[in-house]
């Protein structure tokens, strides 16, 4: 029974359950006891032996558990219900994906036959520019060939296209290729008036530009007839313009035919309006004369397919550049006096604001 005690004590001490003034008191025990502590040695030994056999069956367990599952997956499979359908199916489902592979090159043979009118009429797309450069290199060649030695070579002036009044106190906006490359801009309206300008701002991307009357003594375009609409117009909305495709004032007529512009250009519109390359930069308005767009291109060889844009766009430039102070704060106009009057009479007051732009080089 004391034996039984003493182990007892034993495995309380190395299983750190005693008190500490109790672990206290067996630990000065065992420095004077020298059996005692010979069997506390023994047991903390067996105590380690068992925990290390433990483990090692543990671990022999767990590799057991292995191998017993990667000889079960070794072990073929039962066939499932979509391996009998394959075996029994499978020469239908081949001639059924042939088919399939078939419509999809056909489709896809189609969609290129129908692509390539489309991209043919993408590559007839012209800007104005280009038949405006055309025409001024030939206006160069006439005046170059003079040989009346007895006259002044004359310099080149060319009729470029339009530009329309954006604010009483003397800004008007254009497309930007109508005056590049000029030494010198002039406007002229149907009523004679000219003016020298100059361009301030230039927007490639967009094809605007933005010009100023220059001279000194210049006291004002007037009230301006005509509202800028910030906000985009309907399809199939009635619109018409003003431009200079000659040397006479021209009016054309006819509706929005899209809300995008040429390749789904969001800042333009497509409109059927017949244009010559006098109407670059030029003012589209709807039928209560809100001006909603500027004149910027059409496509060849598609009558009546031309571009505009947006006034909305021009607006929020119009702001940024004087927010940034490139140009001062414009007096936009405010208040549409077109809207109550018919057609003859709404050109008959916007004639006065829209000019044709002759560039000097």
């Amino acid at each position: 029974m004391l034996e039984y005690r003493a182990y007892e004590e034993i495995e309380r001490y190395l299983n750190g359950q005693m008190a500490a003034e109790e672990r206290a008191g067996f630990e000065a025990l065992l420095r004077t006891d020298a059996r005692l502590a010979e069997q506390v040695r023994e047991h903390r030994q067996m105590l380690q032996a068992l925990k290390g056999f433990g483990q090692r069956r543990d671990l022999r367990q767990q590799l057991n558990n292995i191998h017993s599952q990667m000889e079960a997956e070794q072990q073929p499979a039962a066939p499932n219900g979509w391996t009998v359908y394959w075996n029994r199916h499978k020469q239908t489902v081949a001639v059924a994906a042939s088919v399939s592979l078939l419509s999809v090159f056909g489709t896809l043979w189609s969609v290129q036959q129908m692509k390539a009118p489309v991209q043919q009429q993408t590559a007839r797309y012209v800007e104005l520019r280009r038949e405006v450069e055309r025409l001024k290199k030939a206006q160069t060649a006439i005046i170059n060939g003079i040989n009346d030695a007895s006259k002044p070579a004359p310099r080149p002036a060319a009729f470029s296209g339009t530009g329309f009044a954006i604010s009483s106190d003397g800004y008007v906006v254009t497309s930007s290729h109508v005056v590049e490359g000029a030494d010198s801009i002039m406007i002229e309206n149907k009523a004679g008036l000219k003016y020298k300008v100059s361009e301030i701002y230039r927007d490639e991307i967009h094809d605007l530009s933005i010009l100023k009357v220059s001279e000194g003594n210049f006291a004002g375009f007037g009230k301006l007839p005509y509202t800028f609409k910030n906000t985009e117009s309907e399809l199939g909305e009635r619109v018409f313009t003003l431009g200079y495709p000659r040397e006479d004032i021209v009016f054309g007529e006819g509706s929005l035919s899209s809300a995008s512009g040429f390749e789904g250009d969001t800042t333009a519109y497509q409109i059927s309006i017949p244009l010559n390359p006098g109407n670059s930069g030029g003012p589209l308005l709807d039928d209560k004369g809100n001006l909603i767009g500027v004149i910027s291109g059409k496509q060849a060889g598609q009558e009546g397919a031309a571009f505009a844009i947006k006034s909305a766009y021009l607006l929020q430039l119009i702001n940024e550049l004087a927010i940034t102070g490139q140009v001062q704060p414009l007096t936009l106009p405010k208040n549409n006096t077109l809207s109550a009057q018919n057609r003859p009479q709404q050109l008959k007051k916007l004639q006065d604001h829209v000019f044709v732009v002759k560039v000097y080089n």
